[in-house]
């Protein structure tokens, strides 16, 4: 392996965001601005009756006021096939289908103009029934979309062996009701695009804080009938993503669209409450699960039904659901499993893939499921874990599910028990056993809990690479897919360095931006690294190749015996005799060494396809107490375990996993988005919608486990998810360990202290 993987120099961009010279959509401005607003359905469900914008219109400065009827009639998103299809339009026409959808835009010289323009639009509704909940929609006559059947959207099946076996004699059988709570992304940044159409040369220009400029570029090429290549989509910084900054919206198509029929830049940001109102929700899911338990404590059989909340529109297709069917077994030997989940359509915000899309949930009913039964059983429930981890020498270890890349599951290589002991370890757990039993029937008893994972990470189809030595020795890595905070530009340039023998400093990584590469799949499912850290290696690797023919040629030596370090090649044996990578870029681009290869210059493009995911094992381990007079509760120590696979980084790795605990943290304590029965949103702002501050959380201990993957030659396993899949499991597992003895079982996300106060009440009454 290249010598700089493990190692942790510090991110590239570091310095430049402390000094404040981070360039953020909003930073960003043009000449002859317009601004651009969104009128936003005030209804769950309505038919748009009509758009009154005469007072709008008559604001000097407000230059146009736009309807249904004023955009192209192409969908941001459509699919779902012939008896389900959908169309997430540019504006709604007939029909809103949640709060916040929109209904009209507004163009003005200013933002306060748009903002009075927002203001003195009237759109008359006619009020149709709300459909509020997974249930109730499914059992509802009213359909979100008309020509459907049903609400249901998408229904997903998995089965191993015979499921059955829950009911079959000699077995301890749990059986519960598990929901989880939908959650929204919460970044810095919310979102915004500027743009800007250059008549002359006929191209458009995208500034957009998001994660798939590919996606953005194919939907703006559409609605204005302008080839692809014409279009242009630049990602700036981006204050945090997570996952729903990767689905399209209509907006940043309505901002190119309004520059490309004013000839002027177009910008617009959106506010906090739009943010909440109308950027992709995640993880609603009520579960009816059960497992069955043989006499030694070793699964017997599981099964699972659940309906996900999906929104308005279905436009993750099967994929979230999917997620949730395969990873429920987890890293478990489950013989016998029947899992089906459907997408219920509801008069709400439609989902997004955030950050562990359907890993959690799956990884929440498992982990409830594993204690719950630990209790029962009279087993400690690492006990119940430690007779049912997949073993080292069952790997490579088929669960006998597919994946839904169509590929059947194969966990990667990895020792989940030896994994499992090792973050006991550094938790502490046996001593924290102890200090839990000194707490017994106190006012403020201490719960531990445990949950572990097994994740599919790094998604392909593809990602690409362009690697280019220019003269002054500079290599320039060009990639297709964007950062919002993952230090690609550090991690990615570890790869090329190290295959290149150059310089850390001297590698420049450019991405998001699809002038750079003509294809990308967009930053998410924990798939830069497996997809994007390849095509580096691959790429960079050709690079040197054709560097050492031409110092071959210069040094009159063979290409075998050139090698390179520090940014300088040199001849095997005689170290003084070196010459600099950008001598050596000048030179190819003349080389006749390289006439063989068909091409000049030190500049390579490759592509890498992985067979399928990777597999990663993971755990958390917590502690907390509850104060059962407040219904307070603390968390007094965390701790992660992850199999990054390698770690190209590990102090970036580490990062990336504590940000994911912190976010499950919130999952788990405090985070909900709350509808009412009319679909009006209840948690609309920071005041409403609690997210973790500092002093919520404790310091967040990282164990890494690496086991290479056989799936890319690099042998990484996905990241950036990871810390977010376990953390409200073991954090619920530890509530419920600490107020047991008083009856208490936690089926619901988040736990708040109202909700202790209710369980520990209801158990009373």
């Amino acid at each position: 392996m290249p010598p700089m993987i493990g190692q942790s120099p510090k991110s590239k961009d570091a310095v430049r965001y402390l000094r404040g010279h981070g360039r953020y959509l909003d930073d960003l401005t043009r000449p002859g601005l317009l601004h651009l607003g969104v009128v936003r359905s005030a209804h769950a469900h309505a038919r748009v009756v009509g758009v009154d914008a005469k007072a709008g219109l008559a604001i000097e400065g407000v230059r146009a006021v736009w309807t249904a009827a004023d955009v192209p009639a192409v969908g941001v998103t459509s699919g779902g096939g012939k008896e389900r299809g959908f169309v997430v339009p540019l504006l709604a026409g007939e029909r809103a289908r949640y709060v916040g959808e929109p209904v009209a835009a507004v163009i003005a010289e200013s933002p306060a103009l748009v903002g009075d323009a927002l203001t003195a639009l009237r759109v008359e509704y006619a009020p149709l029934p709300p459909l509020v909940g997974a249930d109730a929609s499914r059992r509802a006559t009213t359909r979100v979309h008309a020509d459907w059947v049903d609400n249901v959207a998408v229904q997903v099946r998995g089965a191993i062996g015979d499921a059955v076996e829950v009911d079959r004699a000699g077995v301890t059988v749990v059986r519960e009701r598990f929901r989880h709570q939908r959650l929204a992304a919460m970044p810095i940044e919310c979102r915004g695009a500027l743009a800007q159409y250059d008549a002359e040369a006929g191209v458009m220009t995208v500034w957009a804080s998001i994660q798939s400029p590919y996606s953005q570029r194919d939907v703006i090429a559409r609605a204005l009938e302008l080839p692809a290549e014409r279009v242009r989509v630049i990602v700036p910084d981006v204050g945090g993503a997570f996952g729903p900054k990767g689905q399209v919206y209509a907006d940043e198509v309505l901002v190119a669209l309004a520059a490309f029929r004013f000839g002027r830049p177009v910008k617009w940001v959106e506010a906090r409450r739009e943010h909440m109102q109308s950027v992709g929700h995640d993880r609603e899911q009520v579960h009816e699960a059960a497992i069955a338990f043989a006499p030694d404590g070793t699964i017997a059989a599981l099964e699972d039904s659940f309906l996900a909340d999906v929104g308005a529109y279905p436009v993750m297709g099967n994929g979230l659901t999917a997620n949730t069917v395969n990873h429920l077994p987890g890293p478990y030997r489950v013989r016998h499993y029947r899992g089906h989940g459907e997408s219920i359509v509801t008069t709400t915000m439609f989902n997004a893939a955030y950050r562990a899309a359907g890993r959690p949930e799956a990884n929440f009913v498992m982990e409830r499921l594993m204690d719950i039964g630990a209790r029962r059983l009279g087993l400690d429930p690492a006990d119940v874990r430690r007779r049912n981890l997949i073993r080292a020498a069952d790997m490579p270890y088929r669960p006998g599910l597919t994946y839904k890349d169509g590929i059947a599951v194969t966990y990667d290589p990895g020792d989940y028990p030896a994994a499992f002991e090792r973050m006991l370890a550094a938790f502490g757990y046996d001593e924290w056993r102890k200090r839990q039993k000194a707490t017994a029937g106190s006012a403020r008893p201490i719960g531990v809990g445990i949950a572990c994972y097994a994740q599919g990470t790094g998604l392909g189809p593809f990602e690409g690479a362009t690697v280019r030595v220019d003269p002054r020795g500079k290599v320039y890595v060009l990639i297709g897919v964007a950062a919002q905070g993952q230090a690609h530009t550090t991690t990615l340039a570890q790869i090329a360095a190290g295959e290149l023998g150059a310089d850390l400093d001297d590698v420049i990584v450019q991405g998001g931006d699809t002038a750079l590469m003509p294809y990308g799949m967009g930053t998410g499912g924990s798939r830069v690294m497996a997809n994007a850290g390849p095509a580096v290696a691959q790429t960079a690797a050709q690079v040197r190749e054709r560097a050492a023919l031409v110092a071959a040629e210069l040094f009159e030596c063979a290409p075998t015996d050139v090698r390179f370090e520090g940014g300088r090649a040199f001849v095997a044996g005689m170290p003084d005799r070196t010459l600099p990578l950008g001598r050596l870029a000048q030179a190819a681009v003349r080389s006749k060494a390289l006439a063989p290869t068909g091409e000049p210059g030190l500049n390579v493009c490759t592509w890498f396809y992985p067979d399928t995911v990777t597999w990663a094992f993971g755990g958390q381990v917590c502690a907390v107490d509850v104060d059962v007079e407040t219904c307070a509760i603390r968390l007094l120590r965390n701790v992660a375990l992850h199999d990054p696979g390698r770690a190209i980084n590990p102090a970036i790795v580490e990062g990336q996993l504590q940000g994911g605990v912190a976010q499950a943290i919130g999952a788990a304590l405090m985070e909900e988005v709350v509808y009412d029965t009319q679909g009006q949103l209840l948690s609309g702002s920071l005041m409403d919608y609690a997210i973790p501050k500092a002093d919520d959380l404790p310091w967040l201990d990282v164990v890494l486990d690496e086991h290479p993957s056989v799936v890319n030659p690099l042998g990484v396993k996905g990241v950036g998810e990871s810390g977010c899949i376990a953390g409200a499991s073991a954090v619920a597992n530890a509530v419920e360990d600490a107020l047991a003895d008083r009856g208490v079982i936690v089926r619901e996300l988040p736990i708040t202290p109202a909700r202790v106060f209710a369980l520990l009440h209801n158990r009373r009454g």
